[in-house]
């Protein structure tokens, strides 16, 4: 799932950010999230969600021979995650599949992914399609959302950013974090809807509370600049780092700038170094912090590379 907008750009200067080129939203759709749980809940999803799968298990058996299709789909769920017993994909299918038929649009979204997965058969993305199709029209956000990825680009259906950005909407509204960014990045560049920066940087506060990291960055780089949002360099900085702490080369570049230039936090030289050598190994390297780095004593520089080298061991330990 590759991004084919967002590069990283060249360092700027701290008086004006500029914002990473825009990000194209995933080529293909991630793996299906938990089933969602009814407002209704039964004995089954609460059991489901407490993780005593076996006794969802159970109690979802129960309730699927009454033909009830959330329990369907919650016997595919476990199934497919191998939740308590083996993972099945062939049995997680088969569930879908009948809850599908009822009408479930979770089960019709967990089948799309299986599609596109090629889990229990071969791997048919013009099936996956439909299935987004039947699923975003029962409202299904994560649906929506991949739909419009597909019109965005143009292969299961002939390009049509209109109806990309109708779908990016639907899921927007609904909560959807990545269908809020890759709206805002439709508004910024004026495809599928007039061209907002306003509305742009709105969606991207949507999408960086809700913790979609490179709407982070640019909401973050907005707030610096205050384009389309008052000025507030305290706060950018404050979303800088969450961004930053979260693994974003951008934003833990930009952090270094701002721990450099004392702008929206206090000046701090080990910081600003540390989170610089952070960026390098992330692929984004700043030659003006390289020699700012170059001019600080040892005794900062040693600080800095072991608080780095400590940063970074840890992200890789936490990798799975």
């Amino acid at each position: 799932m590759n991004g084919v907008w967002r590069n990283l750009l060249a360092a700027c200067a701290i008086i004006a950010f500029t914002a990473p080129a825009l990000a194209q939203p995933k080529k293909q759709p991630p793996a299906p999230p938990a089933v969602t749980v009814p407002d209704n809940a039964d004995i089954a999803y609460g059991a489901f969600q407490r993780g005593m799968y076996l006794t969802a298990l159970a109690e979802a058996s129960k309730r699927a021979q009454q033909s009830d299709p959330r329990a369907m789909t919650l016997l595919g769920e476990i199934y497919a995650q191998g939740l308590g017993v083996g993972r099945d994909d062939g049995k997680a299918a088969q569930w879908y599949k009948q809850a599908a038929a009822a009408g479930d649009r979770d089960a019709m979204f967990a089948l799309a992914m299986f599609a596109f997965e090629g889990r229990a058969g071969a791997r048919n993305v013009d099936e996956a399609a439909r299935l987004l199709e039947s699923a975003a029209n029962l409202g299904h956000a994560a649906a929506s959302y991949d739909l419009g990825l597909l019109y965005l680009q143009g292969q299961q259906f002939p390009q049509n950013f209109n109806r990309a950005a109708e779908l990016f909407r639907n899921a927007a509204n609904a909560g959807n974090a990545e269908a809020q960014y890759a709206l805002a990045t439709m508004y910024k560049e004026g495809r599928g809807v007039p061209k907002d920066p306003r509305q742009a940087t709105l969606l991207m506060g949507k999408a960086s509370i809700a913790g979609n990291v490179d709407a982070m960055v640019e909401f973050a780089i907005a707030q610096f600049n205050g384009d389309g949002v008052d000025k507030d360099e305290s706060a950018a900085a404050g979303t800088f780092l969450i961004a930053a702490r979260r693994g974003s080369p951008i934003a833990q570049n930009r952090l270094a700038r701002i721990l450099m230039a004392g702008r929206g936090m206090p000046a701090n030289p080990t910081e600003a170094i540390k989170w610089h050598i952070v960026a390098k190994a992330g692929g984004a390297s700043d030659p003006e912090l390289d020699l700012y780095a170059s001019k600080q004593t040892a005794e900062i520089r040693d600080a800095a590379e072991k608080a780095a080298s400590k940063w970074l061991s840890t992200r890789a330990a936490l990798r799975p």
